[in-house]
């Protein structure tokens, strides 16, 4: 007997399931938030019930969710899809009659116990949709300017709704997050070529409409456009946050200064140091070894996600597994790029690092549909 038939006929079912968690995705993200917890106390000066203890208990129940999420079968979720991006649409538009405001921007809505944040939701309800979409549709008319229209508006609508807020890097995140999923689906790549070169059509429009009646960005995303382009240009106005970053991240040198020692941060020269710029503390304290030491782990959940998504013939659940590991990608990527001065300051947090409640518990929601996945995959 072999051990599968063993455990088929003498391990109970509830068990069983816990058995085939991807268990070494588990281990990563808890190194991951064992990180940030870290990195929380060291910001607020040692004390951990500051940012660090409210974060501990979140990501308890964040852990508790997912697991809750991967004993349900597959197919529950995919016919679910269509509800969930339904109910994150909704979402959205009660931001824009009832949300509450925060540093210039609307993007939450008061639940007492916490603050949502909708377009966080949207983003795993995206990939769900377009996943159970493309599960659905045949092969054949993948690529057929007809079969295009349904995701393109499942993508367009929600990023016109966050772009509103004003949140231009969660917009981002759905731009690509979706495009993701219809270039895995099989869309042509053409379709993609032309997107691009779109693309940087809209970035000349973009430069070409500042200072006119028709300006297509707020004048504070020029300014972050600016600073990226010359932070050097105004080193204690607009670029001073970029500065004081890169500082940061070069002081660290190879190992760092060690636990509590980084002067940036203890100082408060590093903005939002417990949120998006959460980054260039750990690259201060721990160096170019800390950094890579957190990059090395993101990429072994991304390793771990894209082996699961290649054993499932499900077509569903290998498209949503492969959007859930590029959405996670993207959160880091474009926090990393931020805030070494690569790209724009755009307000994406850390995953699983940053300080916040909305971004860490839908994400262990989406890993616990990755979970899910992988649980109910044929053997």
């Amino acid at each position: 007997m072999s051990y599968l038939e063993y455990q088929v006929r003498y391990v109970p079912a509830g068990l069983r399931k816990l058995l085939y968690l991807n268990w070494p995705i588990i281990v990563l993200l808890t190194a991951v938030a064992c990180a940030g917890f870290l990195m929380l106390t060291s910001v607020a000066g040692g004390d951990i019930s500051r940012w660090a203890e409210p974060q501990m208990k979140r990501y308890a129940v964040g852990i508790v969710l997912m697991i809750g999420v991967a004993m349900v079968p597959i197919w529950f979720w995919r016919n679910m899809a269509g509800v969930a991006y339904a109910a994150s649409l909704f979402l959205l538009v009660l931001v824009e009659f009832f949300g509450t405001e925060g540093k210039g921007a609307v993007r939450w809505i008061d639940l007492g116990f916490m603050q949502l944040q909708p377009s966080e939701l949207m983003k795993i309800a995206l990939v769900m949709a377009l996943a159970a979409y493309y599960d659905w549709l045949p092969m054949g008319r993948t690529s057929r300017p007809l079969w295009l229209v349904p995701p393109l508006l499942l993508i367009f609508i929600p990023t016109a709704l966050v772009i509103r807020q004003p949140d231009l890097g969660t917009s981002i995140l759905l731009l690509a997050g979706g495009g993701t999923i219809m270039f895995l689906a099989g869309v042509h790549w053409a379709y993609f070529a032309t997107v691009i070169g779109a693309a940087v059509g809209a970035v000349v429009a973009v430069f070409k409409s500042r200072g006119t009646p028709w300006q297509l960005l707020q004048d504070y995303q020029y300014r972050r456009i600016d600073t990226f382009l010359d932070p050097e240009n105004d080193p204690l106005g607009a670029g001073y946050h970029i500065t004081q970053a890169k500082i940061a991240l070069g002081s660290g040198g190879v190992t760092g200064k060690g636990f509590m020692q980084g002067t940036q941060s203890r100082l408060n020269f590093l903005p939002e140091k417990h949120t998006d710029f959460i980054f260039n503390t750990l690259a201060e304290e721990f160096g170019f070894v800390g950094g890579l030491t957190l990059l090395i782990l993101y990429g072994l959940i991304i390793f771990f996600c894209v082996a699961s998504a290649l054993q499932n013939q499900s077509r569903f659940a290998a498209l949503m597994t492969l959007g859930v590991a590029m959405t996670f990608f993207l959160y880091f990527a474009v926090n990393m790029s931020m805030v070494m001065g690569l790209a724009p300051v755009v307000g994406v947090p850390l995953p699983l690092v940053s300080y916040g409640g909305s971004a860490m518990l839908v994400l262990l929601l989406a890993f616990g549909l990755v979970q899910s996945a992988h649980v109910h995959r044929p053997r």
